[in-house]
Formats: C-alpha cells, sequence, structure tokens
C-alpha cells in the first residue's frame, strides 16, 4: 500500500475510476492541465485526454446541468466545483433537478453523476473560501452526502459515490488535504457508503464527528483520557446522507452521554439532525444532555478563523460537561 495524503487519495481514486470505465469524465473549472487549484486532478488531462478531462467556462449551473445532461445519456460525470462557496448558483441544478429525476420518472432514469468540492475552513481562505454548507443539501432527498477524512476512506468512499447510480455531492475537507496521511491501497476499493466509522473506542462519551472536526476531536479524547480519566468513542458519521441511524443510534445508547462535533454555524447545522435522532429514540439511555460544539452563528471570520473553528479545547469542555452531568 502507498502511502498518501488526502488529497492524492482524491486524485488516485479519480485515475483509477477513469481507468476502469471510460464512460467517467472529469470536468470543472481549471481541473484540466492546471489540475485545479488544490491540483487534485493533476495528471488526468494528460493520461485520458481532453476529452474526458477538461476545463469550463466559470458557471457553476452550466458544469452542473451539464454533467445532468450527460449522466442521462450514459455518462459518469465527475465534476468539481472549485470551492464549495460558489457552489450556490448550481443550488437549483443539484435539488431541483439531479435528486429529482428518479422519482420524477418513476426510476425509468437515474444521474448516475458526483459532484466534488472543498469545504469548510482551516486554510485561512477568508469569507469566501472556507463555508460549510452540507446542512443545505442534507435536505434533499434523492441526493447522497459524502465527507472523507482520511485518505483511505477519501478513495474508497469517492469510487464508491462514481459507481452509484444517484448523484452524490463529496465534500472534501480542504483543512486535511495535506495535513494527513495514511496508507491506501494502491488497487481498486470501496468503502460502503451509509455506514459510518469507529475511530476511537472508549465508555464514558461518544463524540459524533465527520470531515476535518476529526482530527480535533482525537486530540480531545487524548486529552480527555490522560487529564481527566474519561475515555470517548469517536464516531466519524461519513455518509450524513442518507444517515447510519441505527449505527448512531447503537453508539448513542453504549455510552448514554453524546457530544456533537461539526465547524457550521450551529443553528441548524448537522448536530441538530443527530441530536434529535437520539432524543426520538434513545432518549431512556441518554444520562446527560446532549452538547453540541460548533462553529458560531455569524459569517466566516476573516481574520478570527482560529475562534470560529472548533478546536480540542471546546470539544474537551464539552466532554467534561456531558461526562459530570
Amino acid at each position: 500500500m502507498a502511502t498518501l495524503t488526502l488529497l492524492q487519495a482524491v486524485n488516485d481514486g479519480l485515475k483509477t475510476a477513469m481507468r476502469k470505465d471510460p464512460s467517467v469524465v472529469v470536468f470543472g473549472e481549471d481541473v484540466g492541465p492546471k489540475g485545479g487549484v488544490f491540483l487534485a486532478t493533476e495528471g488526468l488531462t494528460k493520461e485520458f485526454g481532453k476529452e474526458r478531462c477538461f476545463d469550463t467556462p466559470l458557471s457553476e449551473d452550466g458544469i452542473v446541468g451539464t454533467a445532468i445532461g450527460m449522466a442521462l445519456n450514459g455518462l459518469k460525470p465527475v465534476v468539481e466545483i472549485q470551492f464549495q462557496d460558489f457552489i450556490y448558483p448550481a443550488f437549483d441544478q443539484i435539488v431541483s433537478e439531479a435528486a429529482k429525476f428518479r422519482y420524477r420518472s418513476g426510476g425509468q432514469y437515474s444521474v448516475p453523476m458526483v459532484i466534488r468540492t472543498p469545504y469548510g475552513g482551516g486554510i485561512r481562505g477568508g469569507l469566501y473560501h472556507s463555508q460549510s454548507g452540507e446542512a443545505y443539501f442534507c435536505h434533499t432527498p434523492g441526493l447522497k452526502v459524502v465527507i472523507p477524512s482520511t485518505p483511505h476512506d477519501a478513495k474508497g468512499l469517492l469510487l464508491a459515490a462514481i459507481a452509484d447510480p444517484d448523484p452524490v455531492l463529496f465534500l472534501e475537507p480542504k483543512a486535511l488535504y495535506r495535513s494527513v496521511k495514511g496508507e491506501v491501497p494502491e488497487h481498486e476499493y470501496a468503502v460502503e457508503l451509509s455506514k459510518l466509522r469507529t475511530v476511537r473506542e472508549g465508555t464514558a462519551v461518544t463524540v459524533f464527528a465527520y470531515g476535518a472536526m476529526i482530527p480535533v476531536c482525537q486530540k480531545a479524547a487524548e486529552q480527555a483520557a490522560v487529564e481527566k480519566g474519561i475515555e470517548c468513542t469517536i464516531v466519524d458519521l461519513r455518509t450524513l446522507l442518507p444517515l447510519d441511524e441505527e449505527g448512531v443510534l447503537e453508539f448513542a445508547k453504549r455510552t448514554g452521554r453524546v457530544v456533537v462535533v461539526h465547524e457550521a454555524p450551529r443553528f441548524c447545522g448537522f448536530g441538530g439532525e443527530i441530536s434529535a435522532l437520539i432524543a426520538e429514540h434513545a432518549m431512556e439511555y441518554m444520562e446527560a444532555p446532549i452538547v453540541r460544539v460548533a462553529g458560531f452563528d455569524t459569517p466566516f471570520p476573516n481574520t478570527l478563523e482560529h475562534h470560529y473553528m472548533p478546536d480540542a479545547r471546546r470539544v474537551l469542555d464539552a466532554i467534561e460537561r456531558v461526562a459530570s452531568f
């Protein structure tokens, strides 16, 4: 196995899919010869040619709309939106068209396409390059929303997303692009969508998180164990839609104490859905109120990123609160 960064794993996943299936095509802004703003598509045009990896105009609705047409006619497009912050011009195409085709056609048509986009903070990108908009899309039946946190999962989940018959929004935590490394099989493999991952085992508190918050929670859990004697389970949700609800409830019941962490704003954030699910179906197992740790309900700040994004200190405080309740 090779040791890759998360970014390299995404690139390897794209190459693996394109080598196997000539119907897989990649396009978006600057993804061709340049290889994308983060170089996630580096080398694809050189290996597969301009007909299978090419640049587009700066038109997010055009990119996604074109991909929908391609998917309905036998291709498997993988498009890149350069930053998730700029996906909103394509919002109607995603939620009103791509996500609805299977339903509106009575199952006659599906839209096998993947929309890749970097999301979240951690690179000092400022207001328009740091947002986390996953909750908007998780409100859309017919769409899948996937977020990897390790190189192994980045490749495996991406390959599973490309093989899926329905549209998948593949959110890549840009803060982890080059900051995490891990072993990645060189052969083709898939990580099943809608299945959570156990990151760490513990008996006192269960911490649910995803994306760039996984390393933050790991650091907080290590501090909780060493400094407070509190052993935490960390669960990586990986797929937000459809959510592994049975897995969430199982892990919540094990400890009866839950912390949910995400970097998007707290109000109407995805953590509220996890909290509601547990409150509705596992309240009798709870030993303490569920605590959410999230970004603040403000626009993403330009110079105060380190205060806005949840860090190990804030997560540790939440762990202590639910453990001592």
